[in-house]
C-alpha cells in the first residue's frame, strides 16, 4: 500500500491557495482528511501539543486516516530556545551561553515521554503511523555517531521512527552500507527523498532508496528547485516546486519499488514537502490519480 499525503495541513500556502476561502481554521484538518489518508504533523517540531488538541485531531478524522508526528527540534539536534520545551521540563534543561537547549539523555528521555503522553489519543485511535526525526544538517558523520540516536529509538518503541539525515556524508561510498545497516539493526525507517540534483551541496541527499524496517518505507518529496533549496530563506523559497507528471511518474516508480521491498503487508508513506502555495496538495492529489487511487472529497 502506498499512502500519499503532505508535510502539513496548516501551511500558510495551503490556506491562501488550496482551502476554500471561507473555511474556518478548525475545519481545515477535516477537509484535508476528506482528500487524503495521511498527513505529517509539522507543528510538533516546534512544541509538544496539548493532549486535548491531539484528541481532537483523532476525533475529526475518519477511520483509517493516519498521522506521522515530527519529533521536537531539540531531539533532531536543531537549535531551540528553552521556551520551546514543555513548561515542566524547562527547569531541568541545560542551556548554552546563548540560551540554546543542550540535549542530554535525561532530557531526551523526558521529552520523549512528554511526546508519548501527548499523542496517546492517536495511539488509542490506531492513527499514529510513525514518528519522524528530521535531523539537522549539522548532524554529520565526522562529528556525530548514529549510536547517539539509539536511546531515542528505545524510548519511543514500539512506535516506528523514520529518520531523515540531511548531510550527504552519511551516504558516501565509504559508509553508505554502514548507515543503512545501522538503521536496519535498530529498527529505524530510512527516509528516502526526492530533491534537487547536486553533488556539491552537502545538505542535498542523493536519491538512495531502501527499506530498513520490515513492512515500512518512508519517502519525502522536497521539490527540485536547486537555487531555492540552497539559497532560499523561507520554506516557500526553499521547497517551492510544481511537479510535472513526468517527475511524479518517476517518484511513483520509486514508491512502487519500495512497496515491493516492504513486503506483501508493507506500507510506503509518501509525503510531499514541496510547500509553496498549493504545490504540495496539488502534487499529492495528482500522484494519487497516477497511482490509480480514488481521489474524492467524500468517503
Amino acid at each position: 500500500m502506498i499512502v500519499v499525503g503532505t508535510s502539513s495541513w496548516a501551511d500558510p500556502g495551503f490556506v491562501e491557495d488550496w482551502y476554500p476561502e471561507d473555511l474556518p481554521a478548525r475545519e481545515r484538518l477535516a477537509w484535508y482528511a476528506e482528500r487524503f489518508d495521511a498527513v505529517e504533523v509539522n507543528s510538533t517540531f516546534y512544541a509538544v501539543p496539548a493532549q486535548s488538541t491531539v484528541a481532537r485531531w483523532a476525533q475529526i478524522t475518519p477511520d483509517g486516516f493516519t498521522f506521522d508526528v515530527k519529533l521536537h527540534r531539540v531531539l533532531s539536534r536543531h537549535s531551540a530556545r528553552l521556551d520551546s520545551l514543555p513548561k515542566e521540563l524547562r527547569g531541568r534543561a541545560k542551556t548554552t551561553d546563548r540560551g540554546r537547549v543542550k540535549l542530554d539523555k535525561r532530557l531526551c528521555d523526558a521529552l520523549c515521554d512528554a511526546i508519548l503522553e501527548s499523542v496517546e489519543p492517536l495511539v488509542e485511535a490506531g492513527k499514529l503511523a510513525t514518528f519522524l526525526l528530521q535531523l539537522s544538517p549539522a548532524f554529520r558523520r565526522r562529528d556525530e555517531r548514529l549510536d547517539s540516536l539509539a536511546p531515542l529509538l528505545k524510548r519511543l518503541a514500539p512506535h516506528p521512527v523514520a529518520i531523515e539525515l540531511r548531510h550527504r556524508g552519511w551516504l558516501d561510498e565509504r559508509c553508505r552500507e554502514r548507515t543503512l545497516a545501522w538503521m536496519s539493526e535498530h529498527g529505524a525507517a530510512w527516509v528516502c527523498t526526492d530533491a534537487p540534483e547536486s553533488s556539491k551541496h552537502v545538505t542535498i541527499m542523493p536519491p538512495i532508496d531502501a527499506v530498513t524496517r520490515d513492512g515500512l518505507a518512508y519517502f519525502r518529496a522536497h521539490g527540485r528547485n536547486l537555487e531555492g533549496y540552497t539559497r532560499g530563506r523561507t520554506v516557500a523559497e526553499r521547497f517551492g516546486w510544481r511537479y510535472s507528471d513526468e517527475e511524479l511518474e518517476e517518484i511513483g516508480a520509486r514508491a512502487h519499488w519500495l512497496e515491493e521491498q516492504a513486503g506483501p503487508n508493507g506500507t510506503v508513506r509518501l509525503m510531499f514537502n514541496n510547500n509553496r502555495g498549493s504545490d504540495a496538495p496539488v502534487a499529492a492529489e495528482r500522484m494519487r490519480e497516477l497511482l490509480g487511487q480514488t481521489v474524492s472529497a467524500s468517503r
